[in-house]
């Protein structure tokens, strides 16, 4: 690109001329306004987080203002009259009042509630696309890793903000994180005296927590934020496979003036949405509720939907305690606590390091996968998500055998042996689905696209025209990376020896899991498809005919 591409506007650069005679950053702005970032409906994921997380910010700092983060008794006299003469809170008082005394309260509270959803629902979809097209690789194990934490960090902030208003339906969900602390063994009673201040529920928490909600954890979440986007900007966005993208360019449009105006336009839209939910869709009415007395429970209590794994799981897990040293252990309570998010945390944080070593591919990756192309890690993530929606759903259980009539018990034995049973059966079943899509790549690229005109033949035959695929066609379908096998066991060299790494168990473990990934669709001459056309070998060369095409309005950087 010429220094004449983006054009600063006169006033900008009035004040840009004197910012930079003090401080001398305009070199490090136009670096920032020429970078060229790769364009996909599913990169707007992540900005949906983005953009959520400030909106949360800016309702938070609103609702901090009139929030009183107290225990402390008082009776209440407000605007909602079903409640008038009842002891409760200051912090339930102080919610009542935003809710129904404070101009606009209502509505900012219900914009932060949705705003909270939405974004735990675009983190999810944001790491399902990283995972499924494979942008962890390397070099992006870190970002993945903070991905991973700012989702954790996600659900304690939304467990600890639906704890403050300290209405009945919170106070259940202290209840259980108190049991949960509780069941740790040896230091849990310790734990949740500490975090309680004494007996539960104490006057201690609500002030604590409000600590944790609205200063502490808002800024651990906002420096990851930061630290992630620095990574991507310095490591450049991952690209889909198309024509033209290679891994030492970046295909897509500038920061300025397109993604910056796109991402303007982006935050308002989903302000708006989030607005007109929190308009027409009544979420977390506390006053329905009333205020918390550790006597009483109100039925079908689940939490937002991010926490129903571990509602679901404490649900699902029979009653199970030993004793042990004097200590009782109590089973059915930490399993459920720790193991589910355990597996789906754990093994998402090892996932790029397990690939790495299963495969031996140390290259970089800059364009990403198709899911079918991968049918190990495309099958392996959806048993995740059946995993995550079965919990989900258990932890729905009472709701669910209401509604359909079916008794309590029913529902959990079923969701007991499905927990198994359906994330198996889905990596199988999603694995031989990506094994056909890759045969249909093949029928592809060998007989072209049938374009629906029949002919019939002097002999009566009928056939069916086609036509070649087209370059982009061709490049999106060829451009599946094809592993290099490992040596196994019985690959021995002229003295009988095997090779080093295939030794031991972890040898053999090592060339399973390299059978695993390396597993394709055999195309008609017995060899897999995939030629790495679409972009290059990892280590910075280009394949012969490998250019960046650059369409009408696009602009290329190439990366060295």
């Amino acid at each position: 690109m010429s220094d004449d591409a983006v054009k600063i506007p006169p006033a900008v650069s009035g004040v840009g001329g004197w910012l930079d005679d003090r401080f001398h950053g305009a070199k490090g702005v136009r670096v920032l306004m020429r970078k060229v970032f790769p364009d996909h409906w599913s990169f707007m994921l992540g900005e949906i987080a983005l953009w959520s997380f400030v909106i949360l910010l800016l309702t938070g700092t609103y609702l901090a203002l009139f929030f009183e983060p107290s225990a402390a008794p008082v009776v209440y006299h407000g605007s909602y009259a079903k409640l008038d003469g009842i002891t409760m809170s200051q912090a339930y008082q102080s919610t009542l009042n935003i809710s129904f005394d404070i101009r606009g309260g209502l509505l900012m509270r219900q914009v932060h509630h949705w705003a909270a959803i939405m974004f735990m629902v675009a983190i999810m979809a944001h790491m399902l696309r990283v995972f499924f097209t494979g942008a962890y690789r390397k070099p992006r194990e870190i970002n993945w890793l903070i991905g991973i934490v700012l989702f954790t960090l996600g659900m304690v902030e939304g467990l600890l903000g639906y704890s403050l208003p300290d209405d009945q339906l919170s106070g259940a969900g202290l209840r259980i994180t108190e049991g949960v602390a509780q069941g740790i063994p040896i230091v849990g009673t310790y734990i949740s005296y500490f975090l309680f201040g004494g007996e539960f529920p104490g006057t201690q928490i609500i002030p604590r927590f409000y600590i944790l909600h609205v200063f502490l954890i808002p800024g651990i979440i906002l420096a990851l934020i930061t630290a992630h986007l620095f990574i991507m900007f310095h490591q450049k966005h991952t690209q889909m496979p198309m024509l033209g993208n290679t891994e030492r360019n970046v295909v897509g449009q500038p920061f300025w003036p397109y993604f910056l105006l796109k991402g303007q336009a982006w935050f308002f839209f989903i302000f708006g949405t989030l607005v007109v939910l929190a308009t027409f869709a009544q979420i977390n009415p506390v006053w329905l509720y009333g205020p918390y007395t550790p006597l009483a429970i109100s039925s079908a209590s689940q939490p937002d939907f991010y926490m129903g794994i571990l509602e679901g799981s404490l649900r699902m897990m029979p009653a199970w305690e030993t004793n042990f040293l004097g200590h009782t252990i109590s089973w059915s309570v930490l399993i459920p606590a720790l193991l589910p998010l355990g597996i789906i945390f754990t093994g998402a944080g090892l996932w790029p390091f397990f690939e790495q070593w299963a495969t031996g591919d140390k290259s970089f990756h800059h364009i990403n996968d198709r899911p079918r192309n991968a049918p190990v890690r495309t099958g392996t993530g959806v048993a995740a998500i059946c995993f995550y929606a079965i919990l989900l759903l258990e932890g729905a259980n009472d709701v669910i055998a209401d509604r359909f009539d079916i008794p309590l018990y029913t529902v959990t034995w079923i969701a007991r042996v499905a927990i198994f049973v359906v994330p198996i059966g889905a990596f199988f079943v999603t694995r031989r689905i990506c094994i056909g899509l890759q045969r249909k790549d093949q029928e592809l690229l060998s007989h072209g696209v049938e374009i629906g005109i029949i002919h019939q033949l002097p002999s009566g035959e009928f056939i069916e025209e086609s036509r070649p695929l087209t370059a982009e066609e061709r490049a999106v379908v060829e451009s599946k990376h094809v592993f290099t096998p490992l040596p196994s066991v019985e690959q021995a060299d002229d003295n009988g020896v095997p090779a080093p790494a295939a030794r031991g168990p972890m040898g053999w473990a090592r060339g399973v899991a390299n059978r695993a990934f390396a597993e394709a669709a055999e195309a008609e001459d017995g060899h897999g498809y995939g030629h790495g056309n679409g972009y290059g070998n990892g280590h910075g060369e280009l394949g012969e005919g490998e250019h960046a095409a650059i369409g009408e309005g696009e602009h290329s950087h190439d990366e060295h």
